[in-house]
């Protein structure tokens, strides 16, 4: 869930990015996992789910990073943030992520995939 205010817009990185609505100060903690507004998706689901939903969570969900067998799949912007090899935000530390440098009003906000997803450089790779 994040825990800043932000919006949805057209981003230079791909398609849709989710953007700051106010200035962000460096440490400022952005997301934490909430459980009342993140889902937990078992892989049984995921697998048994129709071609439509699996595509959906192909694109937008991840393997949850400190609980095996188990997709994350965010219910607010978050789902919209964008990978990059230089990111604004750090979350290396499963359950939270933190703004590791001041983000201005109307920048996107993104994040290194990798931190909390162990196969996105092969799968990254692999997709390219």
């Amino acid at each position: 869930m994040l825990l800043i205010k932000t919006y949805i817009a057209q981003s230079a990185i791909e398609g849709v990015g989710v953007f700051a609505a106010e200035p962000i100060g460096k440490g400022a903690s952005i997301w934490r996992l909430d459980l009342d507004f993140d889902r937990l998706i078992p892989m049984e689901k995921y697998e048994a789910a129709p071609p439509h939903l699996k595509e959906l969570l192909d694109r937008y969900a991840y393997p949850s990073p400190d609980r095996p067998g188990f997709m994350v799949y965010e219910v607010d912007n978050g789902r919209f943030m964008n990978h990059s090899e230089r990111p604004n935000t750090d979350f290396s530390q499963y359950g939270g992520a933190t703004a590791i440098r001041n983000i201005a009003a109307a920048e996107e906000i993104t994040c290194d995939y990798g931190e909390f997803f162990e196969d996105f450089a092969r799968l990254h790779l692999a997709m390219a």
